[in-house]
């Protein structure tokens, strides 16, 4: 599914530095060849929609959820911030925290989930021990029941690789529900899977203040 939204009913913050929208699951975060509608586009014409005439608009965003992921996405406004929030990302001091959906429990209902990952094409291979061309991931998870038959994971994101919560839970028998490129066999929403980006940390590029963003999961 392919799809506009109103940008000013989706902002979360908003200020003249930085926008901080919720995505929902089905739409693209960035351009692709294929001219899909995306967050990007449609955050740059609600700009266009409230500058003032001769004004310049700019919106560049720091990072991605992948498009059957629903949550939080950060803007940058202004050039002159964009580096300084890619910074605080390069760095890891950034605070990543995700919900997901599983018919399935690990044995430790907490912990830390390390492996070694490498993206093959389309597809995130999770690996138990180093070898060449792998690099090391972590999450820490807190998992508990919801609903009849159902798991709800915690997880604060340590490391952004490609795919990385979907393959780890996948790689310990625990595929995110409607993930069925790692193994789930249970449909959730048309172009979506039960995975959730909840909560944003960082700091604000221009006051310094400690912004905690957060949006609760719509499972």
């Amino acid at each position: 599914m392919s799809f506009q939204i109103d940008v000013q009913q989706h902002l979360l913050y908003e200020d003249e530095h930085i926008l901080v929208l919720y995505k929902p699951a089905g739409l693209m975060v960035e351009p692709d060849r294929n001219g899909h509608p995306n967050l990007l586009h449609q955050v740059r014409r609600y700009l266009k929609s409230i500058a003032s005439t001769g004004e310049t608009v700019y919106a560049q965003h720091l990072h991605r959820i992948d498009r059957p992921v629903s949550g939080i996405v950060l803007f940058a406004r202004r050039r002159e911030v964009l580096h300084t929030l890619s910074n605080q990302f390069a760095e890891r001091t950034v605070k990543k925290y995700y919900q997901a959906l599983t018919l399935h429990a690990p044995a430790q209902r907490a912990g830390v989930l390390e492996h070694w990952h490498r993206k093959e094409k389309k597809k995130a291979v999770i690996e138990d021990v180093e070898a060449p061309g792998l690099e090391r991931i972590r999450l820490d998870y807190a998992v508990k029941p919801h609903g009849d038959n159902r798991f709800l994971w915690d997880i604060t994101l340590h490391t952004g690789k490609y795919h990385q919560i979907r393959a780890q839970l996948a790689h310990v028998g625990c595929p995110i529900i409607g993930d069925s490129l790692y193994g789930s066999t249970v449909a959730f929403e048309t172009d979506a899977i039960a995975l959730h980006a909840g909560g944003l940390g960082f700091i604000h590029p221009v006051t310094g203040e400690a912004l905690l963003i957060e949006r609760s999961h719509p499972f």
